[in-house]
């Protein structure tokens, strides 16, 4: 038997950026929520992806939609995806969104955007999958929010020995690069845990 709460827990494997994805309806009221399924798909043209439950109440906009924006968030904007998950209430109170070149709402502070024209949606099982060519797009250098086994969390990239001299964890001895007393206690500590 195919047991669905294993197979989500299985997809939670996967770490994920976390995005906000925006339209306006046809009143022009802006609409948002946040996906963690998007992914590039082409270089040319440029374009991206993105999926939305069948059963949300926001799939009529997208679906009407011409063009849409999506919003990879950074890591300090944990608030604001917690914001635009929550159904059902007006997500932009507050906010003065001005519109990107292409007519979406922008979200601000974020670490890349990419205003889209839609181009396909497809229904893919329980989701729609909406498929946009990036007609504009923006980044700033911003450590990205990320999203694993349905916790937040953040990059750590591997140190290099400029960041170990950096945090006085390391020095260059010779031509040779040397843990401090302060990084041996570090090093210690860290086995120890490890070992629990």
């Amino acid at each position: 038997m195919f047991d669905p709460l294993a197979f989500r827990s299985a997809l939670g494997s996967f770490a994920t950026g976390v995005t906000i994805v925006t339209a306006r309806d046809a009143s022009g009221a802006p609409v948002g929520l946040t996906a963690n399924s998007f992914n590039s798909v082409s270089l040319d043209p440029p374009m991206v992806l993105w999926s939305l439950s069948l059963r949300s109440g926001s799939l009529p906009v997208f679906r009407d939609a011409e063009t849409w924006a999506v919003h990879v968030l950074a890591a300090d904007q944990q608030g604001m995806s917690d914001r635009f998950a929550r159904p059902g209430q007006n997500k932009f109170e507050g906010l003065s969104p001005a519109d990107g070149p292409e007519g979406a709402p922008l979200i601000e502070g974020c670490a890349a955007r990419f205003g889209c024209r839609a181009r396909f949606e497809y229904e893919g099982g329980d989701h729609a999958i909406f498929l946009g060519e990036v007609i504009d797009f923006d980044r700033r250098e911003a450590e990205p929010l990320i999203y694993h086994g349905g916790q937040y969390g953040r990059i750590m990239r591997a140190p290099t020995g400029a960041d170990l001299e950096r945090e006085g964890l390391a020095e260059e001895v010779g031509e040779k690069l040397s843990l401090t007393e302060r990084g041996q206690q570090l090093l210690e500590a860290l086995e120890r845990v490890a070992k629990r």
